[in-house]
C-alpha cells in the first residue's frame, strides 16, 4: 500500500508524465513537464527507488557540492503536484524521470499505485519521436489511445501501432488494463535536427495538452525560444545546400499531404483557440507552438538513437527581436504516431 503523507485531497486530478530517453526526441516531452513544474511551482512529494529500476552504468549518478558537502543525485522518477487555478481549478500530478533500465511492469504498477491513491481520473503520457518533418512547418502532434470510447469522446486516434515500444507505450497499455483512461501525445521532431533542446516541439505538446484538458498553461519564454530555435536552424540549413534542398523536399511533401486538411472544422478549431487566448490574456498571449521559432540546434542525422538525445549541443544563438505581430498558424495535423 502506498501512503502519501502531506498531499492534500486533489481536485479532478490528471497525471501527466514524460520520460527522458528513447521516447523523448530533442528532450521535447520531458521539457514540457519540466515547464509545468516550473511555471506552477510543483512540489515533489514522492520518488521511486532508483535501485529498483535503473542501471547506473547506463544512467550514472552525479556528484555535487552543497555547502561544502559532497552529495549524490541518483537517476530516478519523481512525482509532484501542481494546482491549476481559474474558474474550475484542478490538480495535475506531474511525473518526470528517465526511462527505466529494467522491471518495467513493476515500474508501471508503482506509478498506477500512486494514481489510484490520488484518485487520478486520466493519465496523459507525453512523447517525442524523430520524423520526416520539416522544421519550418507546424510541429505534427498526434494523440493516441487504446480506448475506443475515449478516442471518440476526445477526438483521438485509436492506436494501431505495431513494433518496438518504449516506456510510453508500456505505461499506456498498463493503464488500459487497469481501467485507467490513458492518452499519449506525440510530437514529431525533424530527424536532421534532433539535438536538444527543441522548444518548438515542447510548445506544440503544451498547446495540445491545453486543448485536451481544457486549461490554460502559462508559456513564459517558450514562444520566444521557439522563434529563436527556428531562426537558428534556418541559418544552419542555409549554409548547407544539400540540407536546404532536402528541407524544401520535405516542405513540398508536407504541404501536398495537408492540403485537404484545411477544412472548415480545422479552421474553426484554431479560431476557438485564438479566442480563448485573446479573452484570457496573460502570459500565454501570442504563444502558439506553430509560431516560427528559434533556439540554437545543430543539424544532425539523428543516429544518436531513436530519441536523438546525444550529449552536447545545447547552446542557443542570440534571440532576435520580437516581431510586432505574430501569426497563429494552427496546430499540426495528427500525422505522426508511435508507441
Amino acid at each position: 500500500m502506498i501512503e502519501l503523507e502531506g498531499v492534500p485531497e486533489l481536485i479532478d486530478p490528471v497525471m501527466v508524465a514524460a520520460f527522458e530517453g528513447w521516447n523523448d526526441a530533442g528532450d521535447a516531452a520531458s521539457a514540457a513537464v519540466a515547464h509545468l513544474e516550473s511555471e506552477w511551482k510543483g512540489e515533489v512529494f514522492a520518488a521511486l527507488d532508483a535501485e529498483d529500476y535503473y542501471d547506473f552504468q547506463v544512467n550514472r549518478p552525479t556528484v555535487f557540492m552543497d555547502g561544502g558537502v559532497r552529495k549524490i543525485t541518483w537517476p530516478t522518477t519523481r512525482l509532484s503536484v501542481v494546482r491549476v487555478g481559474g474558474e474550475k481549478p484542478r490538480d495535475l500530478v506531474l511525473v518526470r524521470g528517465i526511462e527505466p533500465s529494467m522491471r518495467w511492469r513493476s515500474f508501471c504498477n508503482e506509478l498506477l499505485g500512486f494514481a489510484h491513491e490520488l484518485g487520478v481520473e486520466m493519465v496523459v503520457v507525453l512523447g517525442a519521436l524523430l520524423g520526416d518533418t520539416p522544421h519550418t512547418r507546424p510541429v505534427p502532434i498526434s494523440g493516441t489511445t487504446s480506448d475506443a470510447d475515449l478516442a471518440r469522446r476526445l477526438d483521438l486516434e485509436e492506436t494501431k501501432y505495431e513494433g518496438p515500444t518504449g516506456i510510453v507505450g508500456v505505461l499506456q497499455e498498463a493503464c488500459t488494463h487497469a481501467g485507467v483512461p490513458a492518452v499519449s501525445l506525440w510530437a514529431a521532431v525533424p530527424h536532421y535536427v534532433s539535438q536538444p533542446p527543441n522548444p518548438k516541439a515542447t510548445l506544440a505538446l503544451l498547446n495540445r495538452l491545453e486543448d485536451l484538458l481544457d486549461l490554460r498553461i502559462p508559456l513564459g519564454e517558450l514562444p520566444e525560444d521557439a522563434r529563436a530555435w527556428q531562426v537558428g536552424v534556418d541559418q544552419l540549413a542555409a549554409e548547407d545546400t544539400e540540407v536546404a534542398e532536402y528541407v524544401q523536399t520535405l516542405e513540398e511533401a508536407r504541404d501536398t499531404a495537408e492540403l485537404p486538411e484545411a477544412s472548415g472544422e480545422a479552421i474553426a478549431r484554431e479560431f476557438e483557440r485564438y479566442l480563448r487566448r485573446r479573452d484570457g490574456g496573460g502570459p500565454t498571449a501570442g504563444g502558439h507552438a506553430t509560431d516560427g521559432g528559434d533556439s540554437g540546434s545543430y543539424l544532425r542525422d539523428g543516429r544518436d538513437g531513436p530519441g536523438g538525445t546525444g550529449p552536447g549541443g545545447r547552446t542557443r544563438p542570440p534571440k532576435p527581436p520580437r516581431p510586432e505581430a505574430e501569426p497563429d498558424d494552427g496546430d499540426a495535423g495528427d500525422d505522426s504516431s508511435e508507441e
